[in-house]
């Protein structure tokens, strides 16, 4: 162990022992630290060594982080870069810096700090975690997702998984810089959106869906009512007609529970233009069905699925999980009226996040989804290596195509068929 960490796990055990916790409660942050720094000058003063300035603040910051913040890993958290933050135990914290798992340098003082920094989150937003109640689902402040899980049913120690908010609204025209997708992928998007078709982007965790959505959002008309659901609010839509619901997990009583089921079945007397459910992942998929068959054109949703052609199979499993007894026949029928679009997003080994397929739903034959490929990312075998390179390609669109239709409807069929120039339609 460094000489400066014995040093601060010295300080710090001293310091705390002095402080007064109902005091804390009342004192502003400005008065908590005069009175740290003054106690970190008259440790230092009577240390053996001498402890240099900088030493010193660093201790006075790492403790005020750890009263008011989010103890060791605030740093990470201060960190733009960074969009997760994965401590697995007091001892491993790993973050992910542009697409790349790192791991940090960083520790815990032991388990009792990080399960305290646990508590301290869940209490913040007025839940708690002990032994009755091991796992949580949380949002921070400044709207990041949190995930606590503690022993016994985390083995090695706390665990704490923080998926953080981004400040900045990217744009479609940030994701084509970025190289995401092309500008006439953007384009057809936006028509997309515009049009009012209904879409579902589908990919793996950490692969960009929410900020998809958040993209498409900004070509919503401002004279549209929006109802969102989610579990955790993570979309940031400007307009201002805008409803939105959080779902709330049950108390310790085992009351209160709220679904995203029960909010989309609520949302429907809310009298919505469009209806956005941040991720759909369990028997909400039918009540969503029935919202985009009946008048509620434009909604959209995200899941988890590695192809088109996954998501349409999760769809299916998850309208059984809502106990209907739906034939199987009949759910497919309802997928192929509700959903138009299917936009998988997908990151790549190399970190960077590209939509790998626009596809359309144009009908069913037997007992399989038809759909139309109208784009996707074509990788470069001969150019393997440490980076992903390859190109977007698309082969044109059919005129039958229900995006075809609405385009025309809404006077954008010209713009719409500037993205397909020379696809050899």
């Amino acid at each position: 162990m460094s000489s400066s960490k014995e040093l601060y796990i010295s300080f710090r055990s001293q310091i705390f022992e002095a402080l007064d916790v109902e005091a804390l409660q009342s004192m502003s942050r400005q008065d908590l630290e005069v009175q740290v720094r003054s106690a970190v000058d008259v440790l230092s003063s009577n240390n053996e060594r001498p402890v240099t300035a900088m030493m010193r603040s660093s201790i006075v910051k790492s403790m005020l982080d750890e009263l008011f913040g989010l103890g060791p890993i605030q740093p990470l958290v201060e960190d733009f870069a960074i969009t997760d933050i994965l401590v697995n135990g007091p001892n491993d914290v790993f973050f992910e810096k542009h697409g790349k798992l790192e791991r940090s340098d960083i520790t815990f003082v032991s388990e009792e700090q990080l399960l305290n920094i646990a508590k301290q989150i869940a209490a913040r937003v007025g839940r708690r975690v002990d032994e009755l109640s091991p796992t949580v689902d949380a949002r921070l402040e400044d709207g990041s997702r949190v995930n606590i899980v503690i022993p016994p049913i985390a083995l090695d120690g706390t665990i704490i998984s923080i998926r953080k908010f981004r400040e900045q609204n990217i744009t479609m025209e940030s994701l084509v810089e970025f190289g995401s997708m092309s500008l006439d992928m953007a384009r057809v998007l936006s028509i997309a959106s515009r049009c009012r078709l209904n879409v579902l982007v589908s990919g793996g965790t950490g692969s960009g869906k929410t900020t998809l959505l958040n993209a498409l959002s900004h070509y919503i008309s401002d004279d549209e009512r929006i109802v969102t659901i989610e579990d955790a609010a993570e979309l940031r839509l400007q307009q201002p007609n805008l409803v939105r619901l959080e779902t709330r997990a049950e108390s310790v009583e085992s009351t209160g529970l709220v679904t995203q089921r029960d909010l989309v079945i609520n949302s429907l007397r809310m009298r919505p233009d469009r209806i956005i459910l941040g991720e759909c992942r369990g028997p909400e998929a039918f009540e969503m069905l029935q919202a985009m068959n009946t008048g509620h054109e434009g909604s959209m949703s995200t899941l988890h699925a590695n192809s088109p052609r996954d998501a349409i199979s999760r769809v299916e499993s998850m309208i059984m999980m809502a106990n209907l007894n739906q034939p199987l026949d009949a759910i497919r029928r309802a997928i192929v009226s509700a959903i138009e679009l299917v936009v998988q997003v997908s990151r790549l080994r190399d970190g960077t996040r590209k939509i790998t397929s626009i596809s359309e739903i144009v009908g069913i034959e037997g007992d399989s989804v038809v759909m139309e490929e109208i784009f996707s990312f074509e990788f470069d075998e001969v150019g393997y290596g440490e980076n992903v390179k390859g190109r977007f390609v698309t082969q044109g669109i059919m005129q039958r195509s229900q995006l075809v239709k609405k385009a025309h409807f809404f006077g954008l069929y010209e713009e719409l068929m500037q993205s397909f120039k020379g696809a050899g339609q």
